[in-house]
């Protein structure tokens, strides 16, 4: 399976205790994200810090480790996309990851109901992915 990580999925996944981190190290997936995500998980570092409740220098490292397991794509690898993907949904700045889904025939990792409304992709929650990863079937 091909999954998309949003910024709220990789955000949750930063804290190692969370049912987030548990699935992206069990799971049978390949992980995939728009390069700018990288931008925002600095950009929100510190909520990401408190929320997890580890220290900077334990954050350095999983950022490591997390992107080590992700491939990135810059805008321009999927941007003949991007003006399909904005007519699918109604937040602007989720087109990306739908863009990058449509471009390299993945299902998206997000919790966001509106990336849910449009037809063309699976988009899972965290929940739907615990409940398939229980069921044996990821």
């Amino acid at each position: 399976m091909k999954l998309i990580l949003d910024n709220n999925s990789l955000f949750s996944i930063m804290n190692p205790k969370s049912v987030s981190a548990y699935l992206f190290s069990s799971i049978k997936a390949e992980f995939f994200a728009p390069e700018f995500i990288k931008h925002e998980l600095e950009k929100y570092k510190s909520e990401c810090l408190i929320k997890s409740k580890i220290s900077e220098q334990e954050f350095k490292v999983r950022q490591i480790e997390i992107e080590e397991s992700i491939k990135f794509f810059k805008a321009s690898e999927y941007e003949e996309f991007l003006e399909k993907s904005l007519e699918l949904i109604s937040d602007p700045k989720d087109s990306p990851y739908l863009a990058l889904a449509l471009s390299i025939k993945a299902s998206i990792w997000s919790n966001d109901p509106h990336l849910k409304s449009q037809p063309l992709i699976k988009v899972f929650t965290t929940k739907e992915l615990l409940s398939e990863f229980l069921k044996g079937n990821l």
